[in-house]
């Protein structure tokens, strides 16, 4: 049974899961984006995302604790400068799994996980505007209405101008 087993041990002892969980996290930190397999990403989304929380609050302490999680100070530099100023605003949820399919040799789920301030691609979409099924016709109908509405208002407009 797994009670009280809260997170993945990957196949490996204690100290070579915590220094993988580490190097990808200085990698992800770094690129802003890696791919890895579904598991590792999963483990790695736990790991990071207090790391990020921890450095909203840019103090001594909060990098010493950083650093003793990371230990690259180039990777909690660059956490507390430019990563820590864009996520400044957002509640949780830095980062994102976005699945790829499966690896060619071992059938591995394969993924990439990636800081969702840096992605521009998703900052695209994410401005465009959305319709809803109900749009097509209320849009029709509102274009109506305003091309309705135009001459209305060019003639009032005109005959106080024509009147002088």
């Amino acid at each position: 049974m797994r009670h009280n087993k809260k997170f993945n041990h990957l196949s490996r002892t204690a100290s070579h899961r915590q220094a993988m969980l580490a190097n990808m996290a200085i990698s992800l930190i770094m690129h802003k984006r890696i791919t890895t397999t579904l598991a590792k990403a999963k483990a790695l989304k736990k790991y990071v995302e207090p790391l990020i929380t921890k450095s909203k609050d840019d103090t001594t302490n909060s990098r010493r604790v950083v650093f003793s999680y990371l230990q690259n100070k180039y990777a909690v530099t660059e956490l507390f400068k430019e990563i820590s100023v864009k996520v400044a605003d957002r509640p949780g949820g830095y980062t994102r799994i976005i699945k790829t399919g499966f690896r060619q040799g071992d059938n591995a789920a394969m993924c990439f996980i990636e800081l969702v301030d840096y992605d521009e691609n998703m900052a695209k979409q994410a401005t465009k505007k959305t319709r809803t099924r109900r749009s097509k016709k209320s849009a029709v109908k509102a274009e109506e209405v305003t091309a309705a509405e135009a001459p209305a208002a060019e003639t009032a407009t005109e005959t106080p101008a024509s009147a002088e």
